[in-house]
């Protein structure tokens, strides 16, 4: 179990960018971790392993299903940010419902990343394959996490979320599929991307999804950050999200554009997005 641990750990670490495996630390792959090797797809290159992090009970509680929160960036939100303990202490607290987290990682260079992560292409910057992703997501990946595990299928229950880029192409694809996703975490977004071309999408809209939407970004990651994230926060205001109630805004004093800072939100994240049920009670057992 030992060599199995460090061979798992071996894969998170590894799949994460460079930067992130900095701040990676050693840590216990739990028995909770599933793998899902060269995951393949006809709308974006490169198999890819897919992360998946079952909540404490799943096996014995064999009648109940659950929300499922898709991650971009996916090894380094469970090698870095440690979301799954986070998910963990939140659920066993009865601060939120027990969630599935899939882990999804980007087709492995900088550049393959960019083109993900991003609506449109932009001269000399590469991108525009964001509506491919979402194709993959909601034709592909989807369907297969709901016919492997037990999962509540409907858009209510099921979240995507990035950061940067991913937080951009988190919130375009949400848009384009509110029928699937249902609940958008968008940490630090790269609305600049094509002069804001984000913001054009949200004021065009002809109605507002039933979508709950996280928006946040860090006062430290340039007054250009700061400001775009207001500009978003106020044109789905606009289009008739409510702060507070479908929209939360939070602006973390003093963070910087960094997995640390990320990993630190994730609690708020998670309460906003997917709260405890009234009446629910905490998972139990081991």
């Amino acid at each position: 179990m030992r060599f199995v641990n460090a061979l798992l750990c071996c894969l998170l670490v590894f799949a994460t960018s460079a930067a992130a495996q900095k701040n990676a630390q050693p840590r216990e792959i739990t028995e909770d971790f599933r793998f899902h090797a060269g995951f393949k797809s006809k709308y974006v290159p490169k198999p890819r392993q897919i992360i998946v992090h079952l909540p404490r009970g799943y096996a014995r509680e064999e009648a109940r299903r659950y929300p499922v929160l898709y991650m971009l960036d996916g090894p380094s939100v469970f090698a870095t940010w440690r979301i799954d303990e986070t998910a963990r202490a939140l659920a066993e607290a009865g601060h939120i419902t027990p969630l599935i987290i899939v882990g999804v990682p980007h087709g492995g260079s900088q550049q393959l990343r960019t083109d993900e992560y991003t609506p449109t292409h932009m001269l000399g910057q590469g991108g525009g394959k964001g509506d491919a992703l979402g194709r993959m997501l909601s034709e592909e990946l989807k369907p297969f996490i709901d016919s492997q595990y037990r999962t509540l299928a409907d858009a209510e229950h099921t979240g995507l979320g990035g950061v940067s880029f991913g937080g951009l192409v988190s919130l375009h694809i949400g848009l384009k599929h509110p029928e699937t996703f249902g609940r958008l975490a968008v940490m630090s977004p790269s609305v600049w991307w094509d002069d804001a071309i984000i913001l054009r999408s949200v004021r065009s809209l002809k109605a507002r999804p039933a979508t709950r939407i996280w928006l946040d970004v860090g006062t430290a990651e340039g007054r250009e950050m700061w400001h775009n994230a207001k500009r978003l926060r106020d044109a789905l205001v606009n289009k008739g999200w409510t702060l507070d109630n479908n929209l939360a805004y939070f602006e973390d004093a003093g963070a910087e554009h960094v997995d640390a800072a990320w990993a630190r939100r994730a609690e708020h994240v998670l309460k906003f997005l997917f709260p405890a049920r009234a009446g629910a009670q905490p998972p139990t057992g081991q």
